[in-house]
């Protein structure tokens, strides 16, 4: 009698501990950065976290020819550093880049910021072309990077990236 109630004991216990660990997991992630475009390495995310700027966040990237020719057709998740909130105004001037805000809640003074250059041409000599301008709208961010060869919303192939691809945010990162 008290075999079986240990045993029971025990698989109620392990199956607590198992929808805990399969809850936990549906909740966070793991990115391996393979690309230049982040300064790390590795990143332990956290789904349905909300987006802030200068935080790195992580996304499915649009379905289209630029992106299939460069990462498959079924691409990776993306990395990026979210320069642009909702509301926040993306223009071009000549090749920069520019994101402005006005303050906000969070005592942020009102600013701009050079975000990315625009290239003409991809590394592999596709037309690339500049990505949306004008105010990033409502559930949408603009997601960038400092790399030079950042394939990121300054290009058209990107543009904003709206909450239903974001995948994750960024807890923390390893060097």
């Amino acid at each position: 009698m008290l075999r079986n109630s240990l045993i029971a004991v025990g698989l109620v216990a392990a199956t607590s501990a198992w929808l805990s660990l399969d809850t936990y997991a549906q909740r966070h992630g793991f990115f391996i950065n393979r690309s230049p475009s982040l300064p790390n390495w590795a990143y332990y995310f956290e789904r349905g976290k909300a987006v802030k700027r200068g935080e790195v966040a992580f996304f499915a990237p649009p379905s289209n020819a630029l992106v299939h020719a460069h990462f498959g057709a079924e691409p990776p998740v993306f990395g990026k550093i979210v320069y642009g909130l909702p509301g926040d105004i993306v223009s071009h001037r000549g090749a920069d880049v520019i994101v402005s805000w006005a303050a906000g809640a969070d005592n942020e003074a009102p600013s701009e910021q050079l975000v990315a250059k625009l290239k003409p041409l991809s590394s592999t000599g596709e037309a690339l072309e500049p990505g949306p301008t004008g105010v990033i709208p409502n559930g949408c961010y603009y997601m960038g990077s400092p790399h030079p060869d950042g394939f990121d919303s300054r290009y058209a192939a990107i543009g904003f990236v709206c909450t239903k691809q974001i995948v994750g945010v960024s807890k923390w990162s390893l060097l």
